[in-house]
Protein backbone atom coordinates (compact mmCIF):
# COMPACT_ATOMS: atom_id res chain seq x y z
CA UNK A 1 0.00 0.00 0.00
CA UNK A 2 0.74 4.00 -0.49
CA UNK A 3 -0.31 6.40 1.68
CA UNK A 4 -0.11 10.36 0.09
CA UNK A 5 -0.21 12.87 1.54
CA UNK A 6 -0.21 16.88 -0.11
CA UNK A 7 0.90 20.00 1.08
CA UNK A 8 1.73 23.42 0.14
CA UNK A 9 -1.99 24.73 -1.32
CA UNK A 10 -3.31 27.77 -0.79
CA UNK A 11 -3.97 31.21 -2.13
CA UNK A 12 -2.66 33.32 -4.50
CA UNK A 13 -2.82 36.05 -6.71
CA UNK A 14 -2.75 35.69 -10.52
CA UNK A 15 0.58 35.63 -12.26
CA UNK A 16 2.12 34.14 -8.47
CA UNK A 17 3.80 30.44 -7.82
CA UNK A 18 3.16 27.71 -5.89
CA UNK A 19 4.74 24.37 -5.16
CA UNK A 20 2.83 21.59 -4.27
CA UNK A 21 4.29 18.56 -2.18
CA UNK A 22 3.02 14.76 -2.09
CA UNK A 23 5.15 12.84 0.35
CA UNK A 24 4.67 8.76 0.15
CA UNK A 25 4.46 6.63 3.02
CA UNK A 26 7.17 4.18 1.05
CA UNK A 27 9.95 4.20 -1.43
CA UNK A 28 8.59 6.15 -4.49
CA UNK A 29 11.95 4.44 -6.69
CA UNK A 30 9.75 1.37 -7.12
CA UNK A 31 6.73 3.65 -8.25
CA UNK A 32 6.04 3.15 -11.82
CA UNK A 33 3.83 6.40 -12.45
CA UNK A 34 2.63 9.04 -10.13
CA UNK A 35 0.93 12.38 -11.03
CA UNK A 36 -0.78 15.44 -10.13
CA UNK A 37 -4.73 15.92 -11.28
CA UNK A 38 -7.28 18.32 -10.25
CA UNK A 39 -11.16 19.06 -9.44
CA UNK A 40 -12.32 22.09 -9.92
CA UNK A 41 -15.78 22.85 -8.75
CA UNK A 42 -18.69 21.23 -10.46
CA UNK A 43 -16.36 19.88 -12.71
CA UNK A 44 -14.33 16.68 -13.02
CA UNK A 45 -11.13 15.48 -11.92
CA UNK A 46 -8.51 15.74 -15.00
CA UNK A 47 -4.71 15.14 -15.23
CA UNK A 48 -2.79 17.69 -14.48
CA UNK A 49 1.01 16.18 -15.32
CA UNK A 50 2.41 13.02 -14.79
CA UNK A 51 6.26 11.10 -14.03
CA UNK A 52 6.94 7.92 -15.16
CA UNK A 53 9.61 6.08 -13.17
CA UNK A 54 12.07 6.87 -15.63
CA UNK A 55 11.68 10.62 -15.55
CA UNK A 56 9.46 10.75 -18.15
CA UNK A 57 6.59 13.61 -18.03
CA UNK A 58 3.07 14.61 -19.78
CA UNK A 59 1.09 17.74 -19.19
CA UNK A 60 -2.50 18.97 -19.44
CA UNK A 61 -2.00 21.37 -22.30
CA UNK A 62 -3.15 24.29 -20.14
CA UNK A 63 -0.30 24.06 -18.00
CA UNK A 64 2.45 23.07 -20.51
CA UNK A 65 4.94 25.84 -19.85
CA UNK A 66 3.98 26.64 -16.48
CA UNK A 67 3.58 23.83 -14.30
CA UNK A 68 6.76 21.47 -13.66
CA UNK A 69 6.17 17.94 -11.97
CA UNK A 70 9.37 16.21 -10.76
CA UNK A 71 10.32 13.22 -8.27
CA UNK A 72 12.81 13.33 -5.61
CA UNK A 73 13.30 9.27 -4.66
CA UNK A 74 15.85 9.98 -2.15
CA UNK A 75 13.37 12.18 -0.20
CA UNK A 76 10.24 10.14 -1.23
CA UNK A 77 8.06 12.86 -2.59
CA UNK A 78 6.40 14.02 -5.18
CA UNK A 79 6.31 17.71 -6.36
CA UNK A 80 4.70 20.36 -8.90
CA UNK A 81 5.89 23.62 -9.13
CA UNK A 82 3.63 26.06 -10.84
CA UNK A 83 4.30 29.42 -12.18
CA UNK A 84 2.07 32.55 -13.94
CA UNK A 85 -1.06 31.13 -11.91
CA UNK A 86 -4.16 31.45 -13.32
CA UNK A 87 -7.93 31.74 -11.80
CA UNK A 88 -9.16 28.84 -14.07
CA UNK A 89 -6.24 26.87 -12.10
CA UNK A 90 -8.21 27.25 -8.98
CA UNK A 91 -9.32 23.58 -7.52
CA UNK A 92 -8.50 21.13 -5.10
CA UNK A 93 -5.32 19.03 -6.32
CA UNK A 94 -4.89 15.59 -5.76
CA UNK A 95 -1.54 13.40 -5.93
CA UNK A 96 -1.80 10.10 -7.56
CA UNK A 97 0.90 6.77 -7.27
CA UNK A 98 0.30 3.47 -9.47
CA UNK A 99 1.69 1.03 -7.79
CA UNK A 100 1.15 -2.63 -8.63
CA UNK A 101 -1.38 -2.27 -10.58
CA UNK A 102 -3.24 -0.14 -7.97
CA UNK A 103 -4.64 3.57 -8.37
CA UNK A 104 -3.70 5.14 -4.38
CA UNK A 105 -4.49 9.25 -4.00
CA UNK A 106 -4.00 11.73 -1.16
CA UNK A 107 -6.52 13.61 0.42
CA UNK A 108 -5.74 16.91 -2.39
CA UNK A 109 -4.54 20.06 -1.04
CA UNK A 110 -7.27 23.12 -2.40
CA UNK A 111 -5.43 25.98 -4.71
CA UNK A 112 -7.40 29.22 -4.96
CA UNK A 113 -6.06 31.82 -7.35
CA UNK A 114 -7.71 35.36 -6.97
CA UNK A 115 -7.49 37.61 -10.24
Amino acid sequence: QVQLVESGGGLVKAGGSLTLSCAASRTIFSINAMGWYRQAPGKQRELVATISIGSTTKYADSVKGRFTVSRDNAKNTLYLQMNSLEPEDTAVYYCNAIYVARSYWGQGTQVTVSS
